[in-house]
């Protein structure tokens, strides 16, 4: 029996979720609002866990692919304090790949192949309960039906109202992020400082973070708490008002850190949301939810890992018992909120120390890690 299974979202979880299906054989159609994979930036790199995202990939038969295009050097950390003094340089074995790093785009295309993407499909809700299936609408005002609809499409989601009423909060920090291009040409100097992985500066309830990505593209993150509109008097637009906003915030720092923000490129404000760490819903046949639309959390290197694995599982157990959609969609809910109500709670935890008023909090979270 072949169901009608349409995914909402082409992120990591939607197109972990259609790639594994496709592998079983099963027909299943991506819809994404964007026209083109390449409509807007991918974001910065991503690093995939041995038992978390690249678990996934083995399932998609992908595994090989993602190790030949990874970065295990990216797994590199080095720690500084504000006054440009080493505190951390730790760099994993030439045979490590635990979490190797990978630009989102490389994944995207990766995971892309050979997939029914339906681009500028944006899904503006979704019914369930109708005789003839799942009724998804679209903003063109078409509408199509379907047997299961996955919604994958982020913190946003079109699809979650269909099955519960909570929308994220704000964590009580904001970032804004820079970047650097062709930086072993153009900043030798900052490339040094960040190394083969990235370099983290951490004070009182501010954080700077720079990491690379290939090609010699550098993503620096500014973390700081903040009130949501504690930009109201700021034309975030205005990179140079921007640019002197953050130079503010963190005066007083060296200056080869503070050469971070200085030499970026336009900003992007990223403010943090999150759903309640128990975050569950009435199980409503034909609609699930994966990823960040199901669980969003803290973004500290969890998030696509277990948005792949989520999608990965759902898609495994589908396509291996077909004829029992809904108990196998029920089962795996299950399974996922477990899973992610414990990684919730980490990272929740994760972040009050990574941006708190002590330092030497967000020190000890990275040697916790590495011990």
């Amino acid at each position: 029996m072949r169901h009608r299974i349409a995914v909402v979202g082409g992120g990591p979880a939607g197109l972990t979720f259609a790639r594994v299906l496709h592998r079983h054989g099963h027909p299943v159609t991506v819809l994404e609002r964007d026209p083109a994979p390449d409509a807007r930036p991918p974001g910065g790199t991503l690093d995939l866990h041995e038992k978390l995202g690249q678990l996934a990939l083995e399932k998609a038969g992908l595994l090989a692919e993602f190790r030949a295009l990874s970065r295990p050097e990216g797994q590199a950390m080095r720690i500084l304090d504000p006054d440009g003094t080493v505190l951390r340089d730790w760099r994993p074995s030439p045979d490590d790949l635990a979490n190797p790093e990978i630009d989102r785009g490389q994944l995207r295309d990766l995971l892309l192949g050979p997939l029914d993407v339906r681009w500028g499909r944006g899904v503006t809700r979704v019914v369930p309960g109708g005789r003839d299936g799942v009724l998804v609408h679209f903003a063109d005002g078409r509408q199509e039906t379907y047997d299961l609809v996955v919604g994958a499409d982020g913190a946003w989601s079109r699809v979650r109202p269909a099955l519960s009423p909570v929308m994220p909060h704000y964590t009580g920090v904001s970032s804004l992020e820079t970047s650097l291009d062709d930086v072993d040409t153009r900043h030798p100097d900052l490339a040094r400082l960040i190394g083969d992985g990235s370099v983290a500066v951490y004070g009182a309830n501010r954080s700077l973070v720079a990491q690379r990505n290939s090609g010699g593209h550098v993503k620096v993150y500014s973390k700081f708490r903040a009130p949501l509109d504690w930009h109201k008097d700021l034309d975030l637009a205005d990179a140079e008002a921007v640019r002197s906003s953050l130079l503010a915030l963190f005066d007083g720092w060296s200056a080869p850190v503070l050469d971070l923000l200085r030499r970026g490129t336009a900003f992007a404000h990223r403010p943090f949301h999150v759903l309640p760490v128990s975050h569950t819903w009435p199980h409503t046949p034909g609609v699930t939810l994966l990823g960040d639309a199901a669980h969003l959390m803290p973004p500290l290197g969890v998030g696509a890992n277990l948005a792949m694995l989520d999608g990965a599982e759902l898609a495994e157990s589908v396509a291996t018992a077909p004829a029992a959609l809904d108990e196998t969609v029920r089962a795996f809910e299950e399974r996922m909120w477990a899973r992610a109500h414990k990684w919730a709670e980490l990272t929740t935890a994760g972040l009050e120390r990574l941006v708190s008023p002590d330092p030497a909090e967000a020190i000890a979270v990275f040697d916790e890690v590495q011990s």
